[in-house]
């Protein structure tokens, strides 16, 4: 008899039918509407990039004109086919150097186009055997532009940074039009802000009276500021 009973007790609930509610479920998270945000985007440049190109340690090195250089793609291939390969890459408008003092890498993106800053960005004419590159980046929020020669034998060549005085002065206008946006932006937050606290009439006739209601604008001021200011460190 107990056995029979502990047979019926050990049913699998397994096979029983998956039950589906024909009701609709009310306990589903509902879609939150969006939170107002305040999007800066981040400068590609720092607000005074002359001041740090002359004092940085790395750029005052790089920026020697007798810094040895060396193309640094396909080292595990033949010499020849190096060669080969470092024209191609040059031609399609790109090349990997390295500062043999201190082994900055630098991937270079070359202009076949003609003509920037009033030079040549590949110039294989200007000496026998050697390729004059330009080359305008940004490199730790500064413009600067790599300049030297690779000799197309060794492979190797002389090579410096210089400041890049064009192409600096538009990201600074860039960098000032973005923080005055983003300046519009917080005004206008914190006006919403402020309207969104303004005590209504009946709000106004309760804290009359009720004195120890009665609302604290500057108190609410500073708490809008507080939500800004962890906006902005959250940002960075």
């Amino acid at each position: 008899m107990t056995s029979s009973l502990n047979e019926q007790m050990t049913v699998s609930t397994t096979m029983l039918p998956h039950y589906d509610s024909p009701l609709p479920t009310l306990y589903e998270p509902q879609p939150q509407p969006p939170k107002p945000r305040l999007m800066f985007k981040m400068p590609r440049v720092v607000p005074d990039q002359k001041s740090k190109f002359e004092s940085d340690e790395l750029f005052r090195r790089l920026a020697r004109e007798t810094e040895q250089v060396r193309y640094t793609g396909y080292r595990d291939r033949p010499m020849e086919e190096r060669r080969q390969r470092f024209q191609a890459g040059v031609r399609e408008g790109h090349t990997e150097v390295a500062f043999m003092t201190n082994g900055t890498n630098m991937c270079l993106q070359l202009s076949t186009s003609g003509f920037s800053n009033n030079a040549k960005e590949i110039d294989f004419d200007k000496e026998p055997g050697k390729v004059h590159l330009r080359s305008p980046f940004i490199m730790n929020g500064v413009c600067v532009r790599w300049r030297g020669y690779v000799d197309l034998e060794r492979l190797d060549g002389v090579g410096c940074l210089e400041f890049d005085e064009e192409s600096a002065a538009e990201e600074d206008r860039i960098l000032r039009e973005e923080i005055e946006k983003y300046k519009a932006r917080l005004r206008e937050f914190e006006e919403k802000q402020r309207a969104f606290r303004v005590p209504t009439t009946s709000h106004a006739h309760s804290a009359h009276t009720h004195p120890h209601a009665h609302a604290h604008p500057h108190a609410h001021t500073e708490q809008a500021n507080i939500q800004i200011l962890n906006l902005l460190h959250r940002k960075s």
